[in-house]
């Protein structure tokens, strides 16, 4: 009953098994720890299923960061980096927290990370809202610009002039 208190639905669950096991006679008992039992199982099968894949950190990850849940978004995501440090979206997420958060420099950090990565997040990153306040910052703009296109037909190099 401690533990089902607790909110453990788990261990509870289990603890009520063991009496239905081991007291198979006492009908006052077993009926009281099924419908126990059926409390434990029927919140247990409430609860959302801890996201596993990267693929399901990173959705949790940007819901909890669309829902405000900065700690829950950063730890989701510093998990996925823990275990794919290549993963361009789990930097730009910690980016996109650390602004909110007013660290504009370990934003900044983050951001060039996942540039680095992915270049298409420079366009993601010159729309994205959150951003806003390092618009005028220089590092930012730098970040964002677009690259100098090269090869056949990019821009030419200015010629020298003989004199």
């Amino acid at each position: 009953m401690e533990a089902m208190q607790q909110h453990r639905y788990g261990p509870a669950g289990e603890c009520f098994r063991g009496l239905i096991e081991s007291f198979p006679g006492e009908r006052a008992l077993l009926d009281r720890a099924r419908v126990y039992l059926d409390l434990c199982s029927r919140e247990l099968a409430r609860r959302p299923v801890e996201p596993r894949t990267i693929e399901e950190r990173l959705t949790a990850a940007t819901a909890a960061l669309n829902n405000g849940a900065h700690d829950r978004a950063e730890s989701l995501a510093r998990g996925v980096l823990a275990e794919d440090p290549r993963q361009d979206l789990a930097l730009y997420l910690l980016a996109v927290i650390q602004v909110r958060r007013g660290a504009f420099d370990q934003a900044l950090s983050y951001l060039g990370q996942a540039i680095a990565i992915s270049p298409e997040a420079r366009a993601q990153a010159r729309h994205e809202i959150d951003f806003e306040p390092l618009r005028d910052m220089d590092a930012f703009q730098e970040l964002t610009e677009l690259p100098a296109p090269s090869g056949p037909g990019g821009p030419r190099k200015p010629r020298r002039t003989v004199r």
